[in-house]
């Protein structure tokens, strides 16, 4: 007879989990960090406010941040003006962009990830996703299931809103489901 401590061990992967691949993606849109508060005053029309630009200088420049990539080019703020007017609705113009582009941006990172991993799409049975925009369903992890075209028999995990320390949390929730869950860590994709 088997007992429950045999099928949960039999169930439970052997070592440790393991980054076999990384893959990064980001939006074709790079402002330099030196650059940004003109960017940002110029785009809002508040090149008048040279005071607060002057202090918003400094923050950048004390932010150890080097570039900046954004979707939002100039031509696009200029086409939907309440983007960039303070106390205006934006909130659905924005939504709108991340539901379209954050699977967009996901798949191209999947997609290096993949090939440096150099196994089929089909061998995936773990998808975990984390966005801190775009809200929606079906969520950003189901559409990327689809644009990768991987099977749906495979499981994904969908966190969202969860700030700076989300890649932390995503990792730590990998390395649980790697070594406890059952999958097989080379079989994973974050």
């Amino acid at each position: 007879m088997v007992t429950v401590d045999e099928i949960l061990n039999s169930q439970r992967s052997h070592g440790v989990a393991t980054i076999l691949a990384l893959g990064i993606a980001t939006p074709s849109n790079c402002i330099n960090q030196a650059d940004y508060p003109d960017y940002y005053f110029r785009v809002t029309n508040c090149e008048h406010m040279t005071n607060l630009k002057q202090k918003f200088k400094r923050m950048c420049e004390k932010s150890m941040i080097k570039k900046r990539y954004i979707h939002l080019t100039e031509e696009f703020l200029k086409e939907n003006p309440n983007m960039c007017t303070y106390m205006s609705p934006s909130l659905d113009v924005r939504q709108d962009i991340t539901v379209v582009e954050v699977p967009k941006l996901g798949k191209e990172a999947a997609d290096k990830a993949i090939k440096e991993w150099g196994q089929p799409k089909s061998k995936i049975t773990h998808l975990v996703f984390y966005t801190s925009c775009s809200v929606d369903m079906p969520g950003a992890d189901y559409k990327l299931t689809k644009l990768l075209g991987l099977q749906f028999l495979a499981k994904h995990l969908m966190m969202y809103q969860q700030g700076c320390y989300a890649g932390g949390t995503v990792l730590r929730v990998y390395k649980d489901l790697a070594e406890n869950r059952g999958c097989m860590c080379s079989r994973c994709l974050i």
